[in-house]
């Protein structure tokens, strides 16, 4: 085995660490289930997946109590940060985690947490087992792949990309539609339908990760290639890559009509964390713009 690389003719556009997402709605909090659209349990009907843990949705008496004791801790760390409040003032403290935003789908984050919605056949019954950060080893991880043509699973033991797996790949055009979930205590998830309306709910493990994949699923990514770039645009590009030499630069032509160069360095990454992703938004002469939706 080797590092993952893209078929001849082939683009990659982004490789970020992911896994299925986790809950973080009191009642769902630090659990995930594998459901059919009767919403049934099917982790047991999954082909070749280990056996994994058995969740139970929180009853409202155990909620009381896990909100009990996350004021109590809210309470003494507020104590904490009101001895340095004037440090906070002036910056020298972190800002205060992200909690969870408002919840645009009650059913399925609040009242449940599904991250497998799929009938027997259906494409998200086939993604890896891998993905369950509740079934793969400790020292297992996984990344997705995003190129011009296809989404692939990449799965590597002991921070080792050099031992790429290939556990999963679809065609682009199997996949109906992304959508950007930010009810989560982690930063960012991604809701991936697919044509067949199977679907699947994936995060980054690291809330700080601002996880690329999405911006290449979420919207097309037209790759444009050198010698359709203007003059105007291969100056940008020149300056850009002069200012942070990289292994692999990538223009794209975005919904909005701007462009981004992206860049990243790959000859000493953190396998835990993906590439090293730089990002440059132009005009179709090179000038700079405002970041427009579908830019990002």
């Amino acid at each position: 085995m080797a590092t993952w690389q893209p078929h001849p003719g082939e683009t990659c556009l982004a490789r970020s660490p992911g896994t299925f997402a986790t809950g973080t709605a009191d009642a769902v909090a630090g659990m995930r289930w594998f459901r059919d659209t009767g919403r049934n349990d099917i982790q047991n009907d999954l082909t070749g997946w280990p056996e994994g843990p058995v969740f139970t949705v929180r009853s409202k008496a155990e909620r009381r109590a896990r909100a009990t004791r996350a004021f109590g801790v809210r309470a003494a760390a507020l104590a904490v940060l009101g001895a340095v409040e004037t440090l906070a003032a002036a910056g020298s403290v972190g800002n205060a985690p992200r909690g969870a935003g408002r919840s645009h789908d009650h059913e399925n984050e609040v009242d449940d947490f599904p991250v497998m919605w799929a009938e027997p056949n259906a494409v998200a019954r086939t993604l890896p087992w891998q993905l369950d950060p509740s079934r793969r080893p400790e020292d297992y991880r996984t990344h997705i792949v995003v190129t011009d043509q296809r989404v692939l699973v990449i799965g590597f033991p002991d921070d080792d990309t050099t031992r790429d797996e290939v556990l999963w790949q679809t065609d682009r055009d199997s996949i109906a539609k992304v959508e950007r979930r930010t009810f989560t205590k982690v930063g960012l998830e991604a809701v991936i339908t697919f044509t067949d309306r199977s679907w699947c709910r994936l995060s980054p493990p690291d809330p700080n990760d601002h996880w690329e994949i999405v911006r290449h699923l979420a919207y097309d990514s037209e790759v444009v290639p050198p010698e359709e770039l203007t003059p105007g645009q291969k100056e940008t590009v020149a300056a850009f890559v002069a200012e942070r030499p990289p292994s692999r630069t990538v223009v794209t032509r975005r919904p909005s009509g701007n462009f981004t160069i992206e860049a990243t360095s790959e000859s000493d990454p953190d396998p835990r964390e993906g590439s090293d992703p730089r990002l440059r938004l132009m005009g179709p002469d090179g000038e700079h713009v405002n970041f427009k939706p579908g830019d990002l």
